[in-house]
Parts: structure tokens; C-alpha cells; sequence
């Protein structure tokens, strides 16, 4: 009998809690799970529901309001009583809802992915909650090492598992599609493109990504900035932009559906965050031949290896952030070595992996007898 799986997410934008969820939902063997998604928000503009359209998965939107709303509890129970699943997945802070929604019906095994790092991922009254929910009856799993050491440090307890996200890495775009790519988007092909794949908020740090790159490209007009993405710094960042006078060379281009001929057109990746889980964006970006430089933040350590693949700053030293910067910008050679180094490195983090791990926690926890026979 195919285990009936749910997966809960607060919304379907493109991010990467979601990300992994989509291509989980899609990449499970339908032979052996039947799987919908929730999303508590209503669709937004750009979202993953044309990837989970084509694959054939059911999709329920709830229509929740910012902020707590009672109403989206009554709704998620009728979705259970619809789809009735064997196992409820849920992502960000959604337990608040699915808890006392699940309150009543049979027994249903609960799985919890945490994607940042455990004091990170809600505020104190939704710890207070994940406290509750995962003392008893609900399963966690860490993204990654680091998360797996927040959780232990905050909750005193191991997680169920861990298991690293994965991506489904495209082949590389042949070079045409790169010339296209800066032609259609107005910029040369000797431009030198540094591109950031991340939402516009305090964590990603974009103001002070913008502020390193200010500092370690002065005066090179051929350099630019593409922040691909959306958040609250928006406003801030193009404020920040304008001081520094830099409108003509860093461009915020809202939500991207287009990640691959992006990542291809572009020269060197960077991700400045205060804070991470495991990050999808940079093994994209290493599976797109990019080298990198971030911030060691969370588990960015655990997928690139420094000096390697990426170069590494402290968190919060944008001083130091800039000399990377600087350094890959003007060493062509150099970052050639890291971006085959990262392709070859992003093949360890792969979808495949991800779903069979998954499956086999999900199996494991459905059927423990299972595990008791062996």
C-alpha cells in the first residue's frame, strides 16, 4: 500500500525550504508514495505550481492572512479529512497550524524538516511550540551539520535524522545561451557578472553584499551586481544603490523562474548571510560552474570546500568579504579552477540522494515493525 504523504508549507514562493519540498513532492517514487501539497498562503506570483501542475500533484491553497489566523486550522483539518495522509511534512513554522488541526483523527506520523538554524527558524512562541510538538510525537531532520548542532543546543535532544538537500543539477547551457542571456538583459559579453540568488531580508545580508561589492569593484564600470530576488530590504537596498551611485551597475531583478540561463550568463557567485541553513543557491551555483564566495554562515562550510570550490569570510566581515571578492574578480585563472572544482563538487548533493533518504525515513517510521524484522 503507497504511503500517503502531505507536504505543509506556509506559501509556494521560490526559496529554498520550498525548492527542496517541490522537488521532493516530485521526485518520490509514485509506486511507493501518493503525495500533495499545501500551501497555507494563496498563490503568489512566480511560485513552484506549474512545476507540481506538470508533475501531477493535488495543491491546496488556504488563503491564510499575515500574521496567526484561527481560520487556517478548520481548513487544513478538511484537507487532512480529504487526502487522508499517513504522514504530514512540514516546513518553516507551520506546526502551529498542523498540530491542533490533527488534534482528533487518527494517529498520524509527523516529520519536521528544520532548514535554518534552530533559534532562527521561528520566533519564541513558535520554539515554545516546536518544543511541545517534538518532545512528543513529531520527527525532525536537520538540513545539514550545523542545523543538526543548533537543534541539539536548543531543543537538548538528537534529531531524527539528517539529510543534506539536494538539487537536480541541469547540464550546462551551451555558450550561446550566455551571449543570449546578456544581450537580451543589455549587457556585454567582457561585463563582469556577479550574481546573488536571494530573498532581499535581513538574513541574506544584501545591504552589506552591496556595500563589498561597492568596495572591491571601484571604478570598474564593467563589473555589475545582480540581486535575484525579493524582500523586505528591497526599498533599503535600492536606497543604498542610489547613495553609492551605483544604479547603473547593480540590478535588482525581483524573483527569478529562470535560475539556470541566469547562473550561466553570469561569471562568480556570492551570498553574504548573517545566518544559514544549508543554502540550495550555492550548490546551484557550483553545479552551474561558478565559483563562490560567501560568508561561512550556518552550513555553508559543508558544501563548498574553501579555497577549493569557494572562497570563505567570517560572518558579519564585509571587509573581508570584499577582498574575496576582489581577489576572484581580477584572477580569471583562478576562478576557471574553482568553477570546475564546484561542478564536480555539487554532483555529492544530489536530488536523488535526498529522496531515497527521505523515503526510507518515511518507510522507517510508517512501518517501525519493518525495522524490527531486519
Amino acid at each position: 500500500m503507497k504511503i500517503r504523504l502531505l507536504e505543509v508549507l506556509a506559501t509556494l514562493k521560490r526559496a529554498g525550504a520550498e525548492r527542496m519540498a517541490v522537488s521532493l513532492a516530485r521526485r518520490l517514487d509514485p509506486a511507493r508514495f501518493e503525495t500533495a501539497v499545501v500551501s497555507l498562503f494563496d498563490a503568489f506570483p512566480g511560485g513552484f505550481e506549474p512545476e507540481l501542475e506538470s508533475a501531477g500533484i493535488p495543491v491546496w491553497h488556504l488563503g491564510k492572512r499575515p500574521g496567526l489566523d484561527l481560520r487556517t486550522i478548520p481548513r487544513l483539518r478538511r484537507v487532512f479529512n480529504d487526502f487522508r495522509p499517513g504522514i504530514i511534512h512540514t516546513h518553516s513554522y507551520v506546526l502551529r497550524y498542523t498540530l491542533p488541526a490533527s488534534f482528533g483523527l487518527p494517529a498520524k506520523t509527523m516529520v519536521h524538516t528544520v532548514h535554518n538554524l534552530a533559534a532562527r527558524e521561528s520566533a519564541f512562541a513558535g520554539r515554545l511550540i516546536h518544543r511541545l510538538a517534538f518532545r512528543r510525537r513529531v520527527a525532525t531532520v536537520a538540513v545539514g551539520d550545523a542545523v543538526a548542532r543548533s537543534y541539539r543546543q536548543l531543543y537538548g535532544a538528537e534529531p531524527s535524522a539528517v539529510i543534506r538537500n539536494g538539487i537536480d543539477a541541469p547540464d550546462l547551457p551551451p555558450p550561446a545561451d550566455r551571449a543570449r542571456w546578456r544581450a537580451t538583459h543589455g549587457f556585454t559579453e567582457n561585463g563582469f557578472l556577479i550574481v546573488s540568488a536571494a530573498r532581499l531580508d535581513p538574513q541574506k545580508n544584501p545591504l552589506g553584499l552591496i556595500a563589498a561589492f561597492a568596495r572591491a569593484f571601484s571604478g570598474q564600470p564593467h563589473a555589475h551586481l545582480l540581486l535575484a530576488g525579493d524582500g523586505s530590504l528591497r526599498d533599503s537596498c535600492l536606497k543604498l544603490v542610489q547613495e553609492l551611485g551605483l544604479a547603473a551597475r547593480v540590478h535588482l531583478l525581483g524573483t527569478q523562474t529562470a535560475i539556470t540561463e541566469l547562473l550561466a550568463a553570469s561569471d562568480l557567485f556570492a551570498l553574504a548571510s548573517d545566518w544559514e541553513g544549508t543554502p540550495l543557491a550555492v550548490i546551484e551555483a557550483m553545479a552551474a560552474g561558478l565559483p563562490v564566495v560567501a560568508t561561512a554562515a550556518g552550513g555553508v562550510p559543508e558544501l563548498v570546500v574553501d579555497g577549493l570550490t569557494a572562497l570563505l569570510a567570517p560572518v558579519g566581515d564585509m571587509d573581508s568579504f570584499a577582498t574575496q571578492l576582489a581577489r576572484l574578480g581580477r584572477d580569471a585563472r583562478l576562478r576557471e579552477m574553482m568553477g570546475q572544482a564546484g561542478r564536480l563538487r555539487s554532483a555529492e548533493f544530489g536530488v536523488d540522494a535526498m529522496a531515497a533518504a527521505y523515503a526510507s525515513l518515511f518507510e522507517r517510521l510508517t512501518h517501525p515493525e519493518r525495522k524490527a524484522d531486519r
